[in-house]
């Protein structure tokens, strides 16, 4: 996405802040159907007949489609219109989660899930867009943006607690139904309001191969981790998947150094600062999505909560996850290097998942969970703020675009990869613990639970781990100074632009 289109021709549009509020709405829809579907799993997954070791591909079809085609998205809107590409989302999305609400078995469900994620990965990039080319004065863009990440942020806990109450009163399938009133009123307020900017398309051709390489490449990828489950990591066609995996990626790279309209240009990877952003970013991802699905089984499982109490018990995280990013990070940002937020914070999310590894079959909600939540959302919240600011760190103002949808991208791969690495750990040691037990177990059901306990604090110990080299690749590769003073040109000296930031919480 070139900069320099996002430069509107004519003076600011009228309805700017009426077309927010639409952009807005899209946008909580993106994140509440996110949360909304970890609440409702275990009802859809008992009432569609999905197996334990498919579940995960409830959240990951909808990531790994997302993640995979953010950037492709982005081109698109570039391209058609991203009114039009807007609009087009929040119809296709309004159509693929009435597919999921009247789902009637796993295939249905799965399909309406990456579905889903094929019109998300439309319609996130077309709505930064239409905030980039609407908000051209440099106060007004900070506000309409922070308007747009705290809806990110907040919205989380909004669908975790929505999501609870639609499971537990009406039927899990109102937590896809719920999306159609959102983005209906979203489009019809898109067409009637929104007013692009003319000129501002960028005509390229389409990098399909660079399309089809990465998007193979990922699936592959994910399906390993997701095989490796329930046939072990030394089977063929998981080994086999790991290496088209990387054949693939590999292909993928080599295929963009050549091309002349790469899909993903590599001088956007290459810069130390925004390499160590999406690496980072990326790896703790992993450890956020994995929790949430464990947590979440374990307390509607494990400890009996209803989808209603559930929701409210992730209510903690969410509100440390806020009060770190706009409370600390944003505060501190401007004053301290980013890496003095990035890898303290990350840090802290790993002391909190450290006490998570302490979980039985029954630990106090206020004396163990709620204070690891706390931690882990504070500490994630303080390093991702100044993080989403690094993503046009030195940028080319050709390449602010893609350089934005690629931190999208590493949070959506991270999430599927996270999601399905961590799961096949959880379900491996189950297992094992069930067979050195089964022997002596006097009682099936508490074995049950003992046994699900262990997977999950086996895998969480592999998240604090992976949070620690979050860490460690924040304080080594994000070397730049604090983001303070004015907003600097694309191609400033210091190599921090601030005029392109587009602060998107992960979820």
């Amino acid at each position: 996405m070139s900069e320099t289109a996002l430069k509107p021709e004519s003076g600011p549009d009228a309805k700017r802040w009426r077309a927010l509020v639409f952009i807005a709405l899209a946008q909580l829809m993106v994140v509440l159907d996110a949360t909304i579907v970890n609440i409702a799993l275990p009802s859809a997954q008992q009432d569609l007949g999905i197996s334990d070791g498919n579940r995960q591909w409830v959240i990951t079809a909808y990531a790994l489609a997302f993640g995979g085609l953010l950037l492709f998205g982005g081109r698109i809107a570039d391209l058609w219109g991203r009114k039009r590409t807007f609009v087009t989302g929040l119809i296709g999305f309004a159509g693929a989660s009435a597919l999921g609400g009247a789902a009637t078995g796993e295939a249905m469900m799965l399909g309406a899930r990456a579905l889903q994620g094929v019109f998300g990965a439309l319609l996130a990039p077309a709505a930064l867009s239409l905030l980039a080319v609407m908000f051209t004065d440099a106060k007004e863009r900070a506000k309409a943006f922070g308007i747009y990440g705290a809806i990110a942020g907040g919205g989380g806990a909004v669908g975790l607690i929505l999501g609870g109450f639609l499971t537990e009163y009406l039927n899990w399938r109102w937590t896809f139904f719920v999306n159609i009133p959102f983005a209906v009123v979203a489009a019809l307020g898109a067409y009637f309001v929104i007013r692009e900017p003319a000129g501002g398309r960028n005509r390229s051709p389409l990098d399909i191969p660079g399309v089809v390489l990465s998007t193979l490449g990922l699936v592959a990828l994910v399906y390993g981790f997701t095989r490796a489950e329930s046939a072990g990591w030394s089977d063929s066609v998981t080994v086999t998947m790991f290496v088209a995996s990387a054949v693939l990626l590999a292909a993928f790279v080599l295929t963009e150094a050549k091309v002349k309209s790469p899909l993903l240009p590599l001088r956007v990877l290459t810069e130390r600062n925004r390499g160590g952003v999406y690496m980072s970013l990326g790896l703790a991802v992993i450890a956020m999505f994995g929790l949430f699905l464990f947590l979440t089984y374990y307390l509607q499982i494990v400890q009996g909560y209803s989808p209603v109490k559930t929701g409210f018990a992730f209510l903690p995280m969410m509100v440390g996850m806020i009060t770190g990013s706009t409370q600390i990070g944003a505060r501190l940002m401007t004053r301290v290097a980013p890496r003095l937020l990035m890898a303290p914070g990350f840090l802290l999310a790993a002391v909190g998942m450290l006490l998570l590894t302490q979980l039985e079959i029954g630990s106090s909600y206020a004396g163990l969970i709620l204070p690891a939540q706390l931690m882990l959302g504070l500490g994630m919240g303080t390093a991702f703020m100044p993080a989403m600011s690094l993503a046009t760190h030195g940028v080319e103002a050709r390449d602010a675009g893609v350089a934005s949808a690629m931190v999208n991208t590493s949070q959506q791969v991270g999430g599927a990869i996270g999601t399905a690495l961590l799961n096949t750990i959880a379900a491996s040691a189950t297992t094992a613990y069930l067979t050195d037990h089964a022997a002596d177990a006097t009682n099936p059901k508490l074995l049950q639970a003992q046994a699900m306990v262990e997977g999950y604090t086996s895998a969480i110990w592999w998240a604090v781990g992976i949070l620690v080299v979050s860490a460690l690749i924040a304080a080594t590769l994000v070397t730049t100074g604090h983001q303070g003073g004015t907003s600097a040109p694309a191609d400033s000296s210091d190599g921090v632009e601030d005029e392109v930031k587009i602060p998107v919480m992960a979820h």
